[in-house]
């Protein structure tokens, strides 16, 4: 749809938006190939010059707009709003653009206006030194500091983008007055961290395909933690022992792929026993299951929240994750409900650690501090949880010794071999 525009007055700013409109159509459908090199390169330059140059102008006319209601007359909520019905172009931008012209606007930011129009400087790197200016503590910076924080930011625009400009930025009190800059990078530092902690959100979302999707947003610091965490399992260097996949030299940084079961694997592991208690029980899964599944049936497991899993999962947590097994006769009452107990204590894992040195199936080498206390006989069958009934096993070939679909050979040397049954 071809865009329509009502007439056009007398005014210079509208003659002038008419004059770029005819010079525009007067080279719509010029060739460009016979530009030479030096040409095409100094005519890319100019024109992003004089769009930076339109952009001031647009942002200009903007300001005004708001301030003589545009759009209010039809109803609509803002100027911003009705801009973006009108253009086409989304909400978030016309609001993004509209905070610009409104800052350009107070007349605290000349400097940046007029760079903007004699087309020294980029739209995105106006953003960044107006949010740069406008962020420095009143209680410790004057309005002379802020003149020269932001002489300096454009005097850097003219050798950086707009990337490495907020680098620089994060560091402008050091630059502008140096006395403060302790002071004012406290205060910044206390800001953003308070920002951060109440834009903390977690969302999940079950698709009810056995997947859960979600989204989170969480301070820095302890986006930092988890990524520690999640890294210290992911382990990279022992992707080739466990998959098989590839050189060893070829080895990577973990992907999204490895993340997301390490993250798995994290849950798994956290002990319950050290989060608050709700209602009286500590925040702990129940996993309810026939008995003829804890020894090897087929039939599905239920946690008490009301997921389904395999048996086959189920059987893997009841052996090593913060999980109580709840097993169940054929009437569907409970026969037995596992005690945490159960699982080796801190001094059996300690034991094994030093008895086994890694995981414990043939070819593997992970280390004991990822690798999961199994037991060799289940507790199912009366096996005990003791150093010498346990042996370690990395999440792969942990899951595997509870996988039906292998087989499970104990060699002589005290290692395991799994093996896909025909």
């Amino acid at each position: 749809m071809e865009p329509s525009f009502a007439p056009r007055s007398g005014h210079p700013v509208a003659a002038a938006v008419a004059c770029v409109h005819e010079a525009l159509d007067a080279v719509a459908g010029a060739p460009v190939w016979s530009l030479s090199e030096a040409e095409a390169g100094a005519t890319l330059l100019e024109l992003t010059s004089e769009i930076d140059r339109l952009q001031e102008l647009r942002l200009r006319v903007a300001a005004h707009a708001h301030a003589v209601e545009v759009g209010d007359a039809v109803g609509a909520t803002s100027t911003a709003n009705w801009w973006a019905h009108h253009s086409r172009l989304t909400r978030p931008e016309t609001h993004r653009l509209m905070r610009l012209a409104r800052a350009l606007d107070t007349g605290h930011h000349d400097g940046v206006r007029d760079a903007l129009a004699a087309g020294r400087i980029h739209l995105d790197q106006a953003q960044v030194i107006i949010d740069a200016v406008d962020d420095l503590p009143a209680e410790v910076v004057d309005d002379e500091i802020r003149a020269k924080a932001e002489e300096f930011l454009l005097e850097q625009a003219g050798e950086h983008d707009a990337i490495t400009l907020r680098r620089l930025a994060k560091r402008l009190v050091e630059v502008a007055a140096p006395e403060h800059a302790d002071a004012a990078e406290a205060a910044r530092l206390e800001r953003e961290e308070a920002a951060a902690r109440a834009a903390a959100r977690l969302t999940m979302s079950d698709d009810g395909h056995g997947k859960t999707h979600g989204r989170f947003t969480i301070p820095t610091h302890h986006a930092a933690m988890l990524r520690a965490a999640l890294l210290a399992i992911a382990a990279p260097k022992h992707q080739h022992a466990v998959n098989g996949a590839g050189p060893i030299g070829a080895e990577r940084r973990p992907g999204p792929e490895r993340m997301g079961q390490a993250f798995c694997e994290y849950l798994e592991r956290y002990p319950t026993d050290r989060l608050p208690d709700a209602g009286g029980v500590a925040a702990t899964i129940v996993i309810t299951m026939p008995l003829d599944s804890l020894i090897g049936g087929l039939r599905a497991a239920h946690l008490h929240t009301g997921e389904t899993i395999s048996a086959t999962e189920a059987r893997r947590l009841a052996c090593e994750a913060g999980i109580v097994p709840a097993v169940l006769d054929g009437q569907g009452r409970p026969l037995d409900v596992g005690r945490k107990r159960r699982f080796h204590t801190k001094t059996h894992r300690v034991a094994l650690a030093l008895r086994d040195g890694g995981c414990t199936a043939e070819g593997c080498d992970w280390p004991p501090g990822l690798c999961h206390a199994h037991h060799d006989v289940p507790w199912s069958r009366g096996g005990g949880t003791s150093v010498a009934s346990g042996r370690l096993l990395c999440p792969r070939h942990h899951a595997r010794a509870h996988d039906p679909a292998y087989e499970t050979k104990h060699l002589p040397d005290g290692k395991l071999a799994f093996h896909r049954r025909c």
